[in-house]
């Protein structure tokens, strides 16, 4: 891989490992600023008196707003490449973490849309707390990944596992204030199916791997498929995914794609499938202006043997406004 040679740290210029300590770093500073603002906002008064604070807040927590894909590189490319090395106990442990911080951030954004119904010296306390919270975490948080985590990751993955982690970098993108990378480059996946002349016979037809590869970038669903062991077998790739997955995970247990509060609910939708207590299992949830409609299927077989399970994740917001009849192009 052609990164710099010069070592500032762990890992060479470039190198997925020292995007993401540096990501730490400006993260980092971007929690001592918000501390520091949270202090100085007890100086003034009222909100007229603090637009200015305000606004650096505001610009502050947008830094905030837009890291989530630095926890996802983490969750769906480093954590799955360590969890197939047997270092599978420390990466579910810093998932939680995740999901701490992504409840303490919560929390931030909420504080800042509810700030005109506040009492400035209520709004002010709060501040101050979640902003030290949210710094306490982090760099906790950030220190045991530095230390333990990413070090472990150098020693144990290859050259060939970081050129793919690069490319699934890429295709789950990067934080607006990440430093030393260029614009993601658009990923264009290469077809492992080798059709060799062959199709895959069914009893209503036959297709080509080319031409079934194909369908499934094209449906408007996103689809997984875990098999009856459990293990992450397949998912689809589309134009626009709703949820970041990386081939890194292929070939681990479900259980460890998912972060440990949902455990339980993954198990029993497996234990309910291969029981033949139930075969499908819907949710749906508002997420970034979205409303996301998740099924999972029990996949039998003709003989009704439970051969795995799949997971169909669909956008629905246009489809739920549908209404009448549209009979003509």
């Amino acid at each position: 891989m052609a990164y710099n040679d010069e070592d500032t740290g762990i890992a060479p210029i470039g190198h997925p490992i020292y995007i993401l300590m540096e990501e730490h770093k400006l993260l980092l500073g971007f929690t001592q600023k918000l501390v520091t603002l949270s202090k100085d906002l007890k100086s003034k008064a009222i909100f007229g008196d603090a637009g200015e604070l305000m606004s650096e807040l505001k610009t502050v927590v947008g830094h905030f707003k837009s890291s989530p894909n630095h926890y996802l590189r983490e969750e769906n490319v480093i954590f799955p490449l360590l969890d197939k090395k047997g270092f599978s106990g420390p990466p579910a442990v810093m998932w939680q973490e995740h999901d701490q911080i992504r409840t303490i951030e919560k929390n931030l954004y909420k504080l800042l849309d509810d700030a005109n119904q506040m009492n400035f010296a209520d709004f002010c306390l709060h501040m101050e707390r979640t902003a030290s919270s949210l710094s306490q975490m982090l760099q906790t948080h950030f220190y045991k990944e530095n230390n333990i985590l990413f070090p472990t990751a150098m020693e144990l993955l290859s050259e060939e596992e970081w050129k793919e982690a690069v490319k699934e970098f890429e295709k789950i993108g990067y934080c607006p204030f990440t430093p030393g990378v260029p614009k993601p480059s658009e990923i264009t996946a290469s077809s492992t199916a080798k059709s060799e002349g062959g199709l895959v016979q069914f009893d209503t037809g036959a297709l080509s791997p080319e031409v079934l590869e194909a369908i499934f970038s094209t449906l408007p669903v996103e689809i997984t498929f875990v098999d009856k062991d459990d293990q992450l077998r397949f998912f689809s790739e589309t134009k626009d995914p709703i949820f970041p997955r990386s081939k890194a995970a292929l070939g681990l247990k479900v259980q460890n794609c998912h972060p440990q509060k949902s455990i339980h609910l993954v198990n029993k939708i497996l234990e309910d499938f291969k029981t033949k207590k139930s075969d499908v299992a819907s949710f749906w949830i508002n997420m970034q202006g979205k409303l996301v409609y998740i099924r999972y299927f029990a996949v039998r077989n003709r003989e009704g043997d439970y051969l795995g399970c799949m997971e169909v994740t669909q956008n629905i917001t246009e489809l739920k406004n549908i209404e009448g009849e549209k009979r003509l192009l």
